[in-house]
C-alpha cells in the first residue's frame, strides 16, 4: 500500500520508526539531487554523532578513575563469601552514540561545501543537551557563506529559534541563502496539505532545480515497505488532534476501500 497521505505520514513520525525514516529519506534526497546537479556539484551525506544520556545527570566521563587489566598469570585464589548486606537497584543512564546524517552540496572540483540541508530528529529537536548542540551549529551556519535548508517533519517538540511565527502549524520548511543573510522563507504547512516543493539554493546564477520532498517521501516509503509495520489501527506518536484524527480515519478507509 502506498503512502495514503497527501503529504506528510504522521504514522511515521514514531520515535521508534523516525530514526530508520531519517535515514532513508537523507539517502533518497541524495540520490534524487545527485545526478541533477552534476558536473557542477557534488551531493555528500554527511553524520552528526551525539551522545544521549539522561537529563537528569552530568555528562559521562571518558576515562575511569580506577581500571583492572588483565595481564595474565595465575587465576586469583576464591575467597569466602562475604556477609550478605541488603542494596538498592539503581539504573544507569545509557551513553548512547547516535548517528544522524545531513546532506552536504559541494563545488567540483574545489570541494567548497555550498548548501547544507538538514532533516530534523527527535534528538535535535527535543529540549537538553542534543538539542543545545545543533541550535548551536544553526547559528554558526546562519551567520556563514553557506545556504541553509532545514526540513521539520516532526510535530513534537518546541519548534526551532527563527521559526516561530510557523510554530502552530505541524511542519516546516526553512531556508536561508547566503546572498540574503538577514532574511529567511519559511514554509509552514499541515498534516492534510501535500509538502511544499522549494527551490534548492546554489551559487549566483546558477539553475535551482526543484526539490519534490513528497515525491521522496513516497519513494522512500514504498521502497521500505512501511505499510507492513506501521500499525494504522493504533494512534500515531503524538497523536492527533480531534479533527486531524476524525481526517486521517476517513482517508485511511478511503485507501483500504480503493485497495480491496
Amino acid at each position: 500500500m502506498p503512502n495514503p497521505f497527501p503529504g506528510m505520514n504522521p504514522w511515521l513520525e514514531n520515535p521508534a520508526l523516525w530514526r530508520d525514516v531519517h535515514h532513508r529519506l537523507i539517502s533518497g534526497l541524495a540520490d534524487e539531487l545527485a545526478p541533477r546537479l552534476r558536473p557542477r556539484y557534488f551531493v555528500a551525506v554527511e553524520t552528526h554523532t551525539y551522545i544521549s544520556v539522561a537529563p537528569t545527570q552530568p555528562p559521562a566521563t571518558r576515562y575511569p578513575d580506577v581500571m583492572v587489566n588483565d595481564r595474565g598469570g595465575p587465576a586469583v585464589a576464591v575467597a569466602p563469601a562475604a556477609e550478605s548486606f541488603p542494596f538498592l537497584t539503581v539504573e544507569l543512564p545509557i551513553d548512547d552514540p547516535v548517528e544522524e546524517g545531513y546532506l552536504e552540496v559541494r563545488l567540483v572540483p574545489t570541494g567548497e561545501v555550498v548548501t547544507i540541508i538538514e532533516l530534523l530528529s527527535h534528538a535535535n529537536k527535543q529540549p537538553g543537551r542534543d538539542r543545545e548542540a545543533y541550535v548551536q551549529k544553526r547559528e554558526d551556519l546562519l551567520v556563514s557563506q553557506l545556504n541553509f535548508v532545514e526540513i521539520d517533519l516532526l510535530r513534537a517538540g518546541p519548534v526551532m529559534p527563527h521559526a516561530e511565527r510557523a510554530k502552530d502549524s505541524a511542519y516546516r520548511l526553512f531556508i536561508r541563502r547566503r546572498e540574503r543573510a538577514r532574511k529567511a522563507r519559511l514554509y509552514p504547512f499541515s498534516v492534510r496539505q501535500p509538502i511544499p516543493a522549494f527551490p534548492l539554493p546554489l551559487l549566483p546564477d546558477d539553475s535551482e532545480p526543484t526539490v519534490d520532498l513528497g515525491a521522496v517521501l513516497n519513494a522512500v516509503y514504498d521502497r521500505a515497505g512501511y505499510d507492513l509495520v506501521i500499525r494504522y489501527d493504533q494512534p500515531p506518536a503524538p497523536p492527533l488532534s480531534a479533527d486531524d484524527s476524525a481526517w486521517a480515519e476517513s482517508v485511511l478507509t478511503m485507501q483500504a476501500s480503493s485497495q480491496s
